[in-house]
């Protein structure tokens, strides 16, 4: 039988902790913003952890199109309730630290937006995960991603290795626990 998504969150949760990142799912409020700039007509959207798909709800409210949204999960206990939610949406069950491997298979992207919890990662697979997403994102396109604490989850050597600036976008106080968003995006030239 299969698990709704806040059981398959909690179970999760307790067998891996790290892995998940976070106490309880990301609210509404911050899916409004990581998805904020994010129009209908964007193109392709590539999201990182779904977990239990709020980002995935929040774009498909925005109007962008099930067919131009793919999600990329590897925590095998969000894969059936995503499917059964989202059943127009491609959803692979991937490493993000192999996007650079799936350039082909996904084509260019407009935005990514990720909901992977960074501040719990080495360095070097924050590095492949964003130097992966890179190589997939259109030029003007941006990284959204969110983190709890006020500064950018994705180092400075990292943002600088691969020429990227980090934009706070806000902060949502009332998520739990409250949360900042962040848009990084190429430096200029």
């Amino acid at each position: 039988m299969q698990q709704p998504p806040l059981a398959a969150f909690f179970s999760a949760l307790l067998a891996e902790p790290r892995k998940i990142g976070a106490i309880v799912p990301s609210g509404g409020r911050l899916a409004r913003l990581m998805t904020s700039e994010i129009e209908a007509s964007s193109g392709k959207v590539l999201e990182l952890g779904p977990g239990t798909g709020v980002f995935t709800e929040a774009l498909l409210k925005r109007g962008l199109p099930a067919r131009d949204l793919t999600l990329v999960e590897l925590e095998t206990r969000f894969i059936a309730p995503l499917q059964q939610r989202f059943p127009d949406v491609t959803i692979l069950q991937r490493d993000a630290r192999e996007l650079a491997a799936c350039k082909a298979e996904l084509g260019p992207q407009a935005a990514i937006v990720s909901g992977l919890p960074f501040r719990n990662m080495p360095s070097e697979i924050i590095r492949a995960i964003v130097g992966g997403s890179f190589g997939l994102l259109e030029h003007g396109g941006a990284f959204y991603q969110f983190t709890y604490g006020h500064a950018c989850s994705v180092p400075a050597d990292v943002l600088d290795d691969f020429g990227l600036r980090a934009e706070r976008l806000g902060r949502v106080r009332l998520n739990i626990p409250p949360a900042s968003v962040f848009r990084i995006s190429r430096r200029p030239e």
